[in-house]
């Protein structure tokens, strides 16, 4: 059993209360020491008391830390131990976790750099570079303590809240008591880089703790489904980062087999599991053809257990799986199945189950359709019409957009509804430096405020 205590100021910190988490099949794997609500608002008021390090020191920590997440020893686990744990407990097949793994390191190396594109061009980050005389704008925080609700579906998502520690908050992370490997090693190499314990704290709780990390915190960042974004959406303190729902359109001009490979390495790519994975395809005309061929590619993929190099599909408890399938039997009234709930659960002979993908084309872009987001390949592919317009793009963290009409373009980039737009072959899972995911972190945690100073 591995030993995930909670990291917290003055230390570790190791509850009466402990929770097992198992791997996909049940198989124990380690135990987290669950902080109670009262522990928790304590361990934030210590962090609340402790001014930020110098802008100088959080670079060079952070720019530490991210090299020693990918090489040192936490925990007990050295980097690969780590990624064939991470893999068993969240069911992402072991390549791509150990690929975002890698990434994770590379966003914490360039956690400062990436939270510069979002400060405006006029503003300065620190009032003593400002000359007597002078009026300026500052940067400046909304606050001085950060709360994570973190996601277990990838370890990717450990890779942004890093950027609040470039700019000074304290960060309080809950970890998902499904995947609690990621945060923790990655606490832990951020305080061997020079973090203190003040400045990160790691605190497995139940949801009554959770509760007191988003309550004590000044802001927080939330990861969920639907249920959270109803419970916080109406919270200006907390940043929701729930469904992705995201879509792929090819107007009437473009030909699909052009496009295919994209399409297809959209739905798939990250075993289908993130937020930019594509759960829907509209189509401008006939949408039968194009899903055909999807589904003969999807169709091709193997049922591997995780910890498999060559597996492509998230696995889950078989039991698990039945209740998914059975949600997308239910969900897929009135569509054609070209791969349907009745394939998807793949048992592995172990207690675990490959989810297979699933492909349903619709008669029309039904909205409640087109936006059920599960975690694998699952798409709903629709033809769409002109005068359909882009409301059934609309709630989308990405767009694909396959088109030479730059009218919609411009439609699609001015609805406040749609996080992303991409043009061409470029896949819905892509990042770059400096591109906002759901806007910039930066924008909710950072402020301008006028400034002038007059000496002498």
């Amino acid at each position: 059993m591995i030993d995930l205590p909670g990291l917290v100021p003055g230390g570790e910190y190791r509850s009466r209360r402990r929770e097992v988490v198992t791997d996909a099949a049940g198989t124990p794997m380690a135990e987290l020491s669950i902080a109670p609500p009262l522990y928790i608002a304590r361990a934030m008021a210590a962090q609340r008391r402790t001014r930020p390090l110098p802008v100088d020191q959080r670079r060079a920590a952070l720019n530490k830390a991210g090299a020693v997440f990918a090489t040192s020893e936490a925990a007990g686990l050295d980097f690969e131990s780590y990624v064939r744990a991470a893999s068993r407990v969240s069911g992402l097949p072991i390549a791509v976790t150990r690929r975002q793994a890698r990434e994770v390191s590379e966003a914490v190396i360039a956690a400062f750099d990436s939270a510069q594109p979002a400060r405006p061009v006029a503003a300065a980050l620190d009032w003593q570079t400002a000359r007597s005389g002078q009026a300026t704008a500052i940067w400046s925080r909304r606050g001085e303590l950060f709360g994570v609700h973190a996601s277990g579906n990838a370890p990717g998502v450990h890779g942004l809240w890093p950027q609040a520690l470039a700019l000074g908050y304290r960060v309080a992370i809950r970890p998902s008591r499904r995947e609690p490997f990621t945060a923790h090693r990655l606490v832990a190499a951020l305080r061997e880089a020079g973090f203190r314990d003040d400045d990160v704290a790691y605190l497995p709780t139940d949801h009554a703790g959770a509760d007191e990390i988003v309550a004590s915190a000044d802001l927080a960042l939330v990861y969920g489904g639907s249920d959270v974004v109803a419970k916080y959406s109406g919270d200006p303190t907390v940043f929701v980062n729930g469904p992705g729902r995201t879509k792929i359109l090819l107007t009437a001009e473009q030909d699909w087999r052009d496009h295919l490979d994209v399409i297809v390495d959209s739905i798939a790519r990250l075993g289908g599991m993130a937020c930019v994975n594509a759960t829907a395809v509209l189509v401008e005309g006939d949408a039968a053809p194009l899903a055909a061929a999807i589904a003969e590619r999807l169709r091709g993929i193997e049922a591997l257990p995780p910890e498999d190099e060559r597996a492509i599909l998230p696995t889950q408890p078989i039991e698990s799986a039945r209740a998914v399938a059975g949600f997308v039997a239910a969900r897929a009234a009135g569509t054609t199945a070209l791969l349907g709930a009745d394939q998807v659960v793949a048992d592995l002979g172990d207690g675990r189950a490959a989810l297979r993908p699933a492909v349903h084309v619709l008669t029309g872009p039904d909205s409640e359709k087109l936006n059920t987001e599960l975690a694998f390949p699952c798409v709903w592919i629709a033809p769409w019409e002109r005068t359909n317009g882009i409301g059934p793009l609309r709630d989308s963290l990405v767009v694909t957009v396959f088109t030479e009409d730059d009218a919609l373009v411009g439609d699609l980039l001015d609805e406040p509804s749609i996080a992303n737009v991409y043009r061409g072959p470029v896949p819905t899972y892509y990042t770059a430096a400096g591109l906002p995911h759901d806007g910039f972190l930066a924008d909710f945690l950072m402020r301008t405020k006028g400034f002038v100073r007059l000496d002498g």
